[in-house]
């Protein structure tokens, strides 16, 4: 088992792109979680399911263009912006890895706006990343430098 967190909030224009992801996510072997703001909520869930792979999808300044995807090393996450949650995804992902063994994937997706809609090049985005999942080709998308 595998799982997929898609964390975001849907108010917030582009922020919504990890709950995008998690709600059209569909692929054997792997549980996806709209965790909207709150993924803590949601540890509990994941050790139970004793996942090999945990992937956690929200949008991420990085100093890129509209779109852009990067796997967020854990040492880099204070060089990303992740605004909308109640604990710094750095704990969250220090908490994943205290009570699973699973292999821990940050993707983080470049937000063009946080107003209004999801734009089209971060929907895009989601959609990629949904393509590389589903592909087990989440080693291809590169690493934030």
């Amino acid at each position: 088992m595998n799982v997929l967190l898609g964390v975001g909030n849907e108010m917030n224009g582009d922020d919504a792109i990890g709950v995008y992801v998690a709600r059209k996510f569909k692929c054997d072997g792997w549980k996806a979680i709209d965790c909207a703001t709150v993924p803590e909520n949601y540890v509990g869930e994941i050790k139970r399911l004793k996942p090999e792979k945990v992937v956690i999808v929200d949008a991420a300044d990085m100093g890129l263009k509209a779109g852009e995807i990067r796997i967020v090393p854990k040492e880099k996450i204070a060089k990303a912006t992740f605004s909308t949650h109640s604990i710094p995804l750095s704990l969250f992902v220090s908490h994943l890895e205290k009570y699973t063994n699973a292999k821990i994937y940050l993707i983080g997706i470049q937000p063009k706006s946080f107003y209004g809609e999801l734009s089209e090049e971060v929907k895009k985005a989601g959609e990629k990343i949904i393509d590389f999942i589903k592909n087990n080709e989440i080693e291809k998308i590169e690493m934030l430098r």
